[in-house]
């Protein structure tokens, strides 16, 4: 019975540091570093990013929802991406995608010319970055300025484009 209760004790210890590493980020909080592969292997770190508003973007080839909205980041990467904001210069997107197979994460960047930063472990949801970032679904997004401080969490068209707007100094389009 001793043991038995030990156990259990044990489990919840765990699963209560589990939960705990994996709090929700906030508006204001500051966006854990990110360090993954791109496509040709090399690692890319979002703290590499530090004075520009980057649009972290979580998607994966297989969510239809976050196929669908590349076209409309494509759009906005190419309209802010040399601009100047009240906290960073220049706009940047670090699509992290939850696949687990190279080649249809590779197709999709491909089909939509996706000429952003694009990184995966392919490790699916069992990603540590998915832990991490306490993702529960995609697509999901999180707008960081260019001290790395979360200012927008999931955002999609018109509303995204608002918050850029939001803080925007001036556009050199």
């Amino acid at each position: 019975m001793k043991k038995l209760i030990l156990i259990a004790t044990v489990l919840c210890l765990l699963f209560s540091i589990s939960f705990s590493q994996s709090k929700e980020l906030n508006i204001g909080d500051i966006a854990p570093d990110i360090r993954l592969p791109n496509i040709k292997g090399d690692t890319v770190s979002l703290y590499t990013l530090k004075n520009k508003i980057v649009l972290i973007d979580f998607w994966a080839s297989w969510c239809a929802p976050c196929v669908n909205e590349q076209p409309k980041l494509a759009a906005l990467y190419k309209k802010y991406k040399n601009s100047v904001f009240t906290v960073g210069k220049g706009f940047e997107i670090y699509g992290v995608s939850l696949d687990n197979k190279k080649k249809s994460w590779q197709g999709i960047i491909k089909k939509y010319n996706i000429n952003w930063i694009q990184v995966s472990d392919l490790q699916f949801w069992a990603s540590p970055v998915a832990k991490t970032y306490n993702l529960q679904e995609l697509p999901f997004n999180l707008l960081i300025n260019g001290k790395g401080e979360i200012i927008a969490k999931n955002l999609h068209g018109d509303k995204l484009e608002k918050a850029i707007k939001k803080i925007l100094i001036r556009s050199d389009k």
